[in-house]
């Protein structure tokens, strides 16, 4: 029996020997890459955390006390320690999240998968212990030092400063990178850390000299060490948070297992808040990842184990692949135009952008409220910025959007990329709540491109706006086949197909186009007529839109976002307020935190599958589940009347 097979629980860790933990660790990563390789996931985070998170595990007792994982990609270690072996159904519908998960195990806390929460959490639950006399508690935060780039992490330093006789230990996991490598200035300070000559030579020295005088020597320099700042403290660098109330212990060789568990061993006796400072490297063990410059594995997909080769099919265009080419483009005709990201320069397709115009391109790290309100400054100096982030971070700065951008008028293009239902990433990473968010802000326009050209087309539509918000969002993956449009709309409204009779109109939002398209096939065969329309921009609704729908029996919104304050929504007011009383119908996402599965499994229980959506219409159309669709008298009727009109 392997010794990862005797681990059921952390406290199964306890017996174990030096040189069995050495070999836990060892099959620990084998694992990984071999269950990982079948599944996809965050493979390079979680190598780089073994012995770190087998460390914490040794040190402290969960779930008594409670660690948190700040973003939780990293945790998958975690999970294996805890009773959770077995990764083989990782990311798959019913099996293993990617993320910590409530439900899964009592040892997960937070599930949100937004980076920069942990050490608000951490304080709050540290709070919570201390007010209740649960003094015998610990709270571990587990931090990148990508996730410190963050705002809301230093905004609970501060208030962790603020009372610090609480049991808190911060563990700051530094391995240079987020998705990529970190940046900013804290990120040059960490560097310095990593490479100062003169510490680790001291550091080398003094624990050399005390250690020649046996047990006490080695207890001496352990006090030393454990009082945070350290016999070297004259020489090595300045603590990470000099400003702050909070003990230091570092840097530590993260994958030093037995250095880990002295530092935390340490710090968990100092009784109040500590920093742990672990240098970890991403893909540890696997060389194919720590070889990866770009991420270095950070997520993959199915690959070969052994060579790290991606085993999917990497040649058909992709949304961000699209978009990357374009806005290339573009910037080399307009100089104005800037692109800015969160930490995430090749996940939103900024990359080339950065490559040839380095100094137009800016990636913040993760700090959303930041990039947006500098996006207004540069909006104000005479530039066009292009801020790209994934759909479900752009929540995280809708008071940015709506105070900094939109009242002042500034013309700055959103890119949302992953926007609808992602996939096996689950509930955090679902980009379903842009649409519903995002539309209430005043003067806002929305773009969702149903294919490549239309993206393309519309990009170029959205960076000419120059005094006004303007959002362009589209999916995750392959884009698939253009969809031609049968004629345009006056005001850029593309009809998609247009039968004889108007029963139905199906107004598809961005790739639900293809969807609409199949509904319209179906209700076809039941003798159902119908026209398809892709609106192009959902928000302001086109005349042209609320004109087809009072020529039609029954109207028919299909998107990728929640109902509840979805496009349907909008097309509905818009239609009242022009008298338009055509029954309306809203097919949606539920307004409810989707599981992780793949986008096609989740699609078909939420009922967003072309069969669902025609069977329901048919039964509109019929009477026979509301909303009814007008009789065809009447629908006759108001045509007829609107002819007489023109």
């Amino acid at each position: 029996m392997s010794v990862l097979e005797r681990i059921n629980g952390p406290r199964d860790l306890d017996s174990l020997s030096a040189a069995e933990l050495s070999q836990l660790c060892r099959e620990i990563r084998a694992y990984l890459i071999s269950a990982v390789a079948k599944t996809g996931g965050h493979l390079g985070p979680n190598l780089g955390v073994v012995e770190t998170t087998v460390a914490i595990h040794r040190v402290f007792d969960s779930p008594k006390d409670s660690v948190v994982f700040d973003t939780g990609h990293q945790s998958y270690v975690h999970k294996m320690l805890t009773g959770r072996r077995d990764l083989s159904s990782l990311r798959q519908k019913d099996g293993l999240a990617g993320y910590p998960q409530r439900s899964e195990s009592e040892h997960d806390i937070v599930e949100s998968s937004h980076a920069s929460s942990s050490l608000s959490w951490a304080d709050g639950i540290a709070r919570a212990y201390k007010l209740t006399g649960q003094d015998d508690r610990y709270v571990v935060a587990v931090v990148g030092d990508g996730a410190l780039t963050g705002g809301m992490a230093w905004e609970a330093l501060n208030n962790i400063s603020d009372d610090n006789d609480r049991k808190l230990v911060i563990v700051v996991n530094d391995n240079g990178r987020s998705y990529a490598p970190t940046i900013g200035g804290l990120a040059r300070y960490l560097n310095d850390v990593r490479t100062d000559k003169n510490y680790r030579r001291l550091y080398k020295l003094s624990k050399k000299l005390f250690y020649k005088f046996g047990l006490v020597g080695r207890l001496i320099y352990s006090a030393a060490r454990g009082a945070g700042k350290g016999l070297l403290s004259t020489f090595a660098p300045q603590g990470m948070f000099p400003n702050l109330d909070i003990k230091y212990i570092g840097p530590v060789d993260g994958h030093d297992l037995a250095a880990m568990e002295q530092a935390l061993r340490q710090a968990k006796k100092y009784g109040s808040p500590v920093i742990v400072h672990a240098i970890t490297q991403k893909g540890k063990g696997f060389d194919p990842a720590t070889l990866h410059e770009d991420d270095q594995f950070h997520a993959v997909g199915k690959i070969d184990p052994s060579t790290g080769e991606s085993l999917e099919d990497s040649s058909a265009e992709t949304w961000t692949g699209a978009f990357g080419d374009e806005i290339l483009k573009i910037a080399e005709k307009r100089k104005d135009i800037i692109g800015i990201t969160g930490a995430m320069l090749i996940p939103v397709g900024l990359d080339k952008f950065a490559k040839k115009y380095p100094e137009r391109v800016f990636d913040v790290g993760i700090a959303e409220q930041h990039a947006v309100t500098s996006a207004a400054g540069m909006a104000f100096g005479g530039l066009h910025p292009v801020v790209a982030v994934y759909a479900t971070f752009m929540n995280r700065a809708f008071d940015q959007v709506l105070m900094d951008v939109a009242l002042h008028k500034a013309g700055v293009t959103f890119v949302l990329d992953r926007a609808g239902v992602t996939g096996p990433d689950g509930a955090s990473h679902h980009g379903m709540w842009d649409l519903s968010v995002l539309q209430v802000v005043p003067g806002i326009r929305i773009a969702a491109p149903r294919d490549a050209d239309t993206l393309r087309e519309e990009l170029n539509e959205a960076v000419a706006v120059s005094d006004a918000p303007t959002v362009l969002r589209f999916s995750k993956g392959t884009v698939g086949q253009s969809i031609r449009a049968i004629k345009r709309t006056e005001d850029g409204v593309d009809v998609l197909l247009q039968s004889a009779s108007k029963d139905v109109l199906l107004v598809c939002v961005g790739a639900m186009a293809s969807v609409g398209l199949q509904v319209s096939e179906l209700l076809a065969a039941q003798g159902i007529g119908a026209t398809v329309i892709d609106p192009r921009w959902v928000v302001p609704v086109a005349k042209s839109v609320v004109q087809m729908a009072s020529e039609h029996r029954l109207v028919v919104t299909i998107e990728d976002g929640i109902k509840v304050g979805g496009i349907g929504t909008r097309v509905r007011q818009d239609m009242r307020a022009a008298q338009v009383d055509t029954a309306l119908n809203e097919v949606g996402l539920p307004d409810e935190f989707l599981e992780h599965a793949s986008r096609a499994q989740i699609m078909e229980r939420v009922g967003l599958t072309a069969q669902a959506i025609a069977r329901d219409i048919v039964a509109q159309v019929v009477g026979s589940r509301v909303p009814h669709a007008r009789p065809i008298a009447d629908s006759a009727q108001v045509i007829r009347s609107e002819k007489t009109q023109k």
